[in-house]
């Protein structure tokens, strides 16, 4: 572990302020199907919009479609960082929304889980992007290493549901393995109902959920908001462009704004920032 510290200090050339600055979000679901990638796309560009200098990165080591959403075509994925073949840098694509993205190894599923060596070397490369200010990560739907590694190092874990019943077990089954995996909980657990059709319905479905994991996880879950089922939302999916670009005024993208206003307003953990999860995510 002595050695892996010593490579924490030496990468990137960043002092540890501007490191720890970094916020770091990790964007999950317990199904995939839930608007998880849309939610994190949008998240981005409603950051943007507050002068934030933001990356999403498409962490679905497998079947990744951020930009897919953006109708962009990569050259360079993550696969080619895993493999030593480009940097991180190299593969940061510009988008026209003032979002950065690092496209997901989509199609190669025998990286989904990485070994030590190349969980050392994605770190490395990570640290080149200590100049943004949110980094957003996309994870793979369901429950991988990968994807408890990544939720379990972030300064946040937002967690997406739907009203439908099994949206809600699963999205319960990864409150219950953050709580599990994070030993000391310096993670903000949040939760964003989509697709609702009122206030009450998203009120109901994240009071079942918050209630359940205060009683049997003792973990405290923190309610971002509910996002509408918007028409708008798959016209945007078909158009690959964000909603928030294709209807700023759509109750979506309302919804969208609100949710990272609120989110702005909490702190990153003591121990957060991109140098906090370098360390978490090593540990995993």
């Amino acid at each position: 572990m002595k050695e892996h510290s010593d490579n924490i200090r030496e990468m990137g050339g960043a002092s540890p302020l501007r490191i720890k600055k970094t916020r770091i979000i990790a964007v999950t679901s317990g199904k995939g199907g839930v608007g998880k990638t849309n939610t994190s796309v949008n998240m981005a560009l409603a950051y943007a919009r507050m002068g934030k200098k933001v990356v999403v990165m498409d962490a679905d080591l497998g079947l990744a479609n951020v930009n897919v959403i953006l109708n962009i075509i990569p050259k360079w994925n993550l696969y080619h960082v895993i493999r030593k073949q480009k940097t991180m840098r190299e593969i940061l694509l510009e988008t026209e929304y003032g979002i950065s993205i690092v496209a997901g190894a989509s199609g190669f599923s025998k990286i989904a889980n990485l070994a030590n060596e190349e969980r050392l070397h994605f770190i490395q490369e990570l640290a080149t992007l200590s100049n943004a200010d949110i980094i957003i990560i996309d994870t793979g739907a369901g429950i991988s290493i990968n994807v408890i590694d990544f939720v379990a190092a972030a300064d946040d874990a937002v967690v997406i549901t739907t009203p439908e019943p099994t949206a809600i077990t699963d999205a319960y089954s990864m409150i219950k393995i953050i709580a599990a995996e994070v030993s000391n909980l310096n993670i903000g657990v949040r939760l964003v109902v989509n697709r609702v059709h009122s206030v009450a319905e998203g009120k109901k479905v994240a009071d079942r959920l918050i209630g359940i994991a205060a009683q049997f996880l003792n973990i405290k879950v923190d309610y971002l908001g509910f996002i509408y089922e918007d028409p708008v939302v798959p016209q945007a999916v078909l158009k690959q462009r964000p909603f928030m670009v294709l209807d700023p005024r759509a109750k979506a993208s309302q919804c969208l704004a609100h949710i990272v206003s609120r989110l702005e307003k909490t702190d990153i953990p003591d121990e957060g920032g991109l140098s906090g999860f370098m360390k978490k995510f090593l540990k995993g």
